[in-house]
C-alpha cells in the first residue's frame, strides 16, 4: 500500500505551533519569577587563596533588607542562589575577617537573632564576636 506524504502546510502546522506555545509560555512564565540581584558589599580572600569570604545582600523583588556571608571559589560571583552560612534580615555591617586559612571572625549586629549562624563552612571554623 502506498504511502501517503503529509501536505507541506499541515506539517509546519505540527511543529511551529507547539514551538510558539510552548516558547510563549516560557516567556510568560518567566516574567511571573522574580529575578535576584546580588549586591557585594566586601570580599576577602583566604591566606591559602582557597576561598573568598564575601558579605552581601541578595533582592528578589520586595523582600526585607538582608545581609549574608559565604564562601566562594577566588575570584567568582556570588552566585544568585548561594547558601550564606551567616544570614540577618538587616542592612548590618560585619566586619569580617579572616584569623587564619580555616577560621573565620564575623561582628553579630547587635540586638538581632541570626536567621542563619553556622559554626563551619567547608572546613572553615566561623567565630561570631
Amino acid at each position: 500500500m502506498p504511502r501517503a506524504k503529509m501536505p507541506v502546510p499541515v506539517l509546519l502546522a505540527f511543529t511551529l505551533l507547539p514551538a510558539i506555545a510552548i516558547g510563549a509560555t516560557l516567556w510568560i512564565v518567566s516574567d511571573l519569577v522574580p529575578a535576584c540581584t546580588i549586591e557585594e558589599r566586601s570580599r576577602l580572600t583566604s591566606p591559602d587563596r582557597q576561598f573568598d569570604l564575601v558579605v552581601f545582600s541578595r533582592d528578589c523583588g520586595n523582600t526585607e533588607p538582608n545581609t549574608q556571608a559565604a564562601l566562594v571559589p577566588p575570584g567568582e560571583e556570588v552566585p544568585f542562589d548561594a547558601a550564606s552560612f551567616f544570614s540577618v534580615a538587616v542592612d548590618a555591617a560585619l566586619s569580617p575577617r579572616w584569623l587564619a586559612a580555616d577560621s573565620i571572625e564575623i561582628t553579630r549586629p547587635a540586638g538581632i537573632t541570626a536567621l542563619r549562624d553556622d559554626a563551619s563552612v567547608a572546613g572553615v571554623t566561623v567565630t561570631y564576636k
